[in-house]
């Protein structure tokens, strides 16, 4: 199957300067496509990937686009075949603009043909891109397989490559080992059905003090200077925040990846909430005429749900899944918070606070997450129907529902 592997690339100067050029005209490849899509759509008619490549072939001729030829052609292409998957996937008013600020520069190489790929040593290896030459790279792990693509992109001021490889893997049987239901907190990351609660900090106090040091100095600056005038220390501030920034997420990834094989291997079926976190994140300003409520209380929340990386972990489960032979199920979220796990009676009085559940029926008493995790865990096997997993055992299904005479 298809897997990634990224490596942090050790540019030159000039490569380091050159990839930023290419980021840069693949950024206005995306807009300017972007804005003619938009165009068309304006006036009722649409434009496909064929069209606008052979548009940008021609523009290379004119002498005022030359900078277009600057940039590897396949890695153009790439650009706009990922802006045409993009609006027919979200639609061509949901996809957003590439910023110079905010939008940190990537760009793909399609064709296996044209990546070189050897190792040099125990920790280096090289690869050879189109335009770049040979561009050595940390090699941390072996690739495991041909090679199918390539993207460089830019992360905390490091740039990185990652490969799209065919490891030769097919999805692996069912383990046969046991169930566990997980529940996604704020307080703590992950509590699991057997008792277990799994949670790391992923930025110190010192670096929240710093990063709230630097996120002032750069209000401060917007304020006096205004947005649109180059300044070479905002800059600098701006890579300081992206720099610490990209610490804390690194942090996070490794927790939820090393979280999510451990889940695999040890579990047959995962069973998580289905939560949509898009939309539970989502802003409670409001408008002019319905202004929101407690829209500081919700910013505080939405920041504490996402600085968990709820995605990243649901994301690293399915992919683990296929390596290890589990499954992974999504249930319905409603009452799995405030449901007894010993009676089954629904109260919100019995979620006592972030930690502490106590039935207010049958004075059942557990860990709030945990009680969550093992509500999670019963819808998960009442959706399979399944009574256990193990292979070479019962496979037991619940029987259908009669109807009404």
């Amino acid at each position: 199957m298809l897997t990634g592997r990224r490596y942090l690339l050790a540019f030159t100067p000039e490569q380091a300067a050159y990839a930023e050029q290419v980021g840069a005209v693949c950024r206005a490849v995306w807009n300017t496509a972007l804005e003619q899509r938009r165009e068309y759509r304006r006036r009722g008619s649409w434009i496909n990937y064929n069209e606008q490549a052979r548009q940008m072939a021609e523009a290379k001729k004119d002498p005022d686009c030359g900078w277009l030829a600057d940039a590897p052609s396949h890695v153009l292409q790439q650009t706009l075949r990922d802006l045409e998957q993009a609006c027919r996937t979200h639609g061509t008013w949901r996809v957003r603009w590439r910023s110079k600020a905010r939008t940190a520069p990537s760009f793909r190489f399609p064709d296996a043909k044209h990546i070189a790929v050897r190792r040099l040593s125990r920790r280096w290896g090289e690869v050879r891109l189109p335009k770049f030459g040979p561009v050595r790279f940390r090699w941390s792990r072996s690739l495991g397989g041909p090679v199918r693509n390539a993207t460089v992109s830019r992360d905390g001021g490091r740039w990185y490559i990652s490969f799209c490889v065919e490891d030769g893997v097919t999805e692996a049987a069912p383990n046969g080992k046991p169930p566990i239901g997980v529940d996604r907190g704020v307080a703590v990351a992950v509590a699991r059905s057997d008792g277990g609660l799994d949670d790391r900090a992923f930025v110190t106090p010192g670096e929240a003090a710093r990063l709230k040091r630097l996120q002032q100095r750069l209000s401060r600056s917007l304020r006096v200077h205004g947005r649109n005038r180059g300044s070479k220390r905002r800059d600098k501030v701006r890579a300081e925040i992206g720099r610490l920034n990209a610490r804390i997420r690194h942090r996070r990834a490794d927790f939820v990846t090393q979280e999510a094989v451990q889940l695999v291997r040890d579990h047959g079926l995962v069973v998580v909430e289905g939560l949509r976190i898009k939309k539970m994140t989502a802003s409670a300003k409001g408008t002019v005429e319905q202004p929101g409520r407690n829209v500081r209380q919700k910013a505080g929340l939405n920041r504490a749900i996402l600085s968990k990386g709820w995605g990243g972990f649901l994301l690293k489960l399915e992919h683990a899944a296929r390596y290890h032979g589990a499954k992974i199920e999504k249930v319905n979220p409603a009452y799995t918070s405030q449901t007894c796990n010993a009676c089954k009676h629904v109260a919100s009085e019995s979620r006592e606070s972030q930690a502490v559940f106590r039935c207010v029926a049958c004075g059942h008493q557990d860990h709030a997450d945990v009680n969550a995790a093992k509500n999670i865990l019963a819808a998960g096997l009442a959706v399979t129907g399944r009574g256990d997993l193990a292979v070479g055992r019962s496979v037991k299904r619940q029987p259908p529902a009669r109807l009404a005479a």
